[in-house]
């Protein structure tokens, strides 16, 4: 296990092999990140890295200032943590960049998906809705029966109904790193992942493997 990246969303765009094939991939730009503090077996009782991300906003909560004065480090705009081999050895203040990932690698990409406000469930969940004639009216859309009858004369928690959809917590495992530019800080991964451009997405070593 390595430490992971912060990366915000580019957008999409394709790229062509040697042999002329188009491959779409999506354009991570690498917040400028940082090793801010370690958890340890023996002190904290897991191992990771605490990762620093981003120019620090204009107001810091007090709290904050004094974690990162504590371990000697600049304030950053935000924190998070990965989780790391016990044997890992990262140093506090140092930078991470592209360059620890490599073309063919494979990566889960965690962020944040498109919020859609409220959807019916059509939208939501891909329902068939109802039938578009032979009689039926104002039903097209709608999902039907909820339920039984007399008994249990109630509808069971969990289903399927409109609701909120999406801005929520989303991953897209074993995504492949088509290209890594060190220069640019840029890693570009085949497919789409979670979220709209500009947003920020956590990049980790894949924990399924190939």
């Amino acid at each position: 296990m390595s430490v992971g990246l912060i990366a915000r969303k580019a957008g999409m765009t394709q790229i062509f092999t040697e042999d002329g094939s188009a491959v779409p991939v999506t354009v991570l730009n690498v917040e400028p990140c940082k090793v801010i503090a370690r958890r340890t077996e023996e002190k904290d009782g897991y191992s990771a890295v605490q990762v620093g991300f981003g120019a620090a906003k204009r107001v810091t909560s007090r709290a904050m200032q004094g974690h990162f004065a504590k371990q000697g480090q600049d304030v950053t705009a935000g924190l998070k943590e990965f989780r790391v081999a016990t044997d890992a050895e990262y140093e506090l203040g140092q930078e991470l960049t592209a360059a620890q990932f490599e073309a063919g690698q494979k990566l889960d990409v965690s962020g944040t998906s498109k919020g859609r406000g409220f959807a019916g469930v059509m939208k939501r969940y891909d329902f068939a809705g109802g039938r578009a004639t032979h009689g039926a009216e104002k039903v097209h859309r709608q999902m039907g029966s909820t339920g039984q009858c007399q008994w249990p004369g109630r509808v069971f928690p969990g289903k399927k109904m409109p609701g909120h959809y999406g801005n929520a917590r989303s991953t897209t495992q074993n995504l492949e790193v088509v290209r890594v530019d060190e220069e640019q800080n840029r890693i570009l991964v085949k497919g789409a992942v979670p979220g709209p451009r500009n947003g920020l997405v956590e990049l980790r070593p894949a924990v399924k493997g190939v």
